[in-house]
């Protein structure tokens, strides 16, 4: 979806369509994931981002290829959303030598330097630094990039966190904090191990906001705002978007959790509802607005990657 001049301003170059299409992708590429883990077919362990993808797509619309992330262990729906190859991401999930790291850094690792994807991370916290010091070498060129950092509530704990945020108000660098705040740390809701509010730790350095996470439009106008501020060199921002995981901590944790849980069946159903998920809600919106009729929804719906015949090529060849 990023493409080197995009009118990051206007947001003129992605459309409402262009935003369904993409979360539809995350959501589908991730479904996929889960029949392979299921079947036992998944060499590995993957952390999904099904319920989350307004958050990636709408802070990725307002970016160019020019412009860095930094990612999580969940982090396929940053690649996605940022321009990256799908069958390159499957064939990296299966271990293929046709993977985006050659196969050999697997589902946490996804990177594309090509598309400003600075990586996947299996450490907590560790895009804080990274993302820092990329917004540090942007500002140095001179060029107007931006670097993006997405992490999780749970990340928000790590004293990285802090560090980065201080080096990048100390010397205004081009940093946009992306929290996804879904609640959960891993196996812990967050709450009940983080003192106060977490944007207000980011109100002491930088301009911070809070917004709907599950709400594509809100999450590309905060992002496109802060992004627009450190183009035009006004320093860093923090944007948190409140949102909520529908899957694990990671596929197949019950079997970790040893007949333990942290959140209950009514919780996740109450996302997983058509006015909080935010696939649904956008095409309530398109249909309500006149925006987009239901036949091009319908006709985003049937292509690929929805087909699941198109991932099993992917991944294995063809039959």
């Amino acid at each position: 979806m990023a493409t080197p001049g995009t009118d990051v301003r206007g947001h003129t170059a992605v459309t409402d369509l262009d935003l369904y299409e993409r979360m539809l992708l995350i959501r589908r590429a991730e479904e996929r994931l889960i029949v392979a883990c299921t079947d036992g077919s998944l060499p590995g362990g993957v952390h999904l981002y099904i319920g989350e993808e307004a958050v990636a797509v709408g802070a990725c619309a307002v970016m160019t290829d020019d412009d860095f992330v930094t990612s999580t262990h969940r982090g396929h729906g940053h690649f996605l959303a940022k321009g990256g190859d799908l069958d390159a991401m499957f064939a990296e999930i299966w271990g293929r030598a046709t993977g985006i790291c050659k196969g050999m850094g697997g589902s946490m690792h996804v990177a594309d330097v090509s598309k400003g994807i600075l990586g996947a991370n299996g450490i907590v916290g560790a895009g804080f630094a990274i993302a820092t010091g990329a917004a540090w070498g942007a500002k140095l060129a001179g060029q107007g990039r931006v670097a993006t950092c997405f992490f999780g509530d749970g990340a928000a704990n790590q004293g990285s966190f802090m560090e980065s945020m201080n080096v990048s108000a100390a010397w205004d660098l081009p940093t946009v904090f992306v929290c996804e705040d879904n609640g959960v740390s891993e196996f812990t809701v967050t709450s009940t191990v983080s003192g106060g509010p977490l944007v207000e730790r980011a109100r002491a350095f930088m301009p911070a906001t809070v917004v709907d996470g599950n709400d594509v439009h809100a999450v590309r106008d905060a992002v496109g705002e802060a992004v627009e501020r450190a183009r035009a060199g006004g320093g860093p921002s923090y944007v948190e978007a409140t949102t909520y995981r529908i899957r694990g901590h990671l596929e197949a944790e019950q079997h970790m959790l040893g007949g333990g849980t942290y959140r209950t069946d009514d919780d996740i159903a109450a996302w997983q509802a058509d006015d909080k998920d935010p696939i649904a809600r956008l095409a309530t919106r398109l249909l309500a607005e006149g925006t987009c009729p239901r036949e091009d929804l319908d006709a985003t719906e049937a292509s690929p990657p929805a087909d699941p015949e198109l991932a099993h090529t992917i991944m294995f060849g063809p039959a």
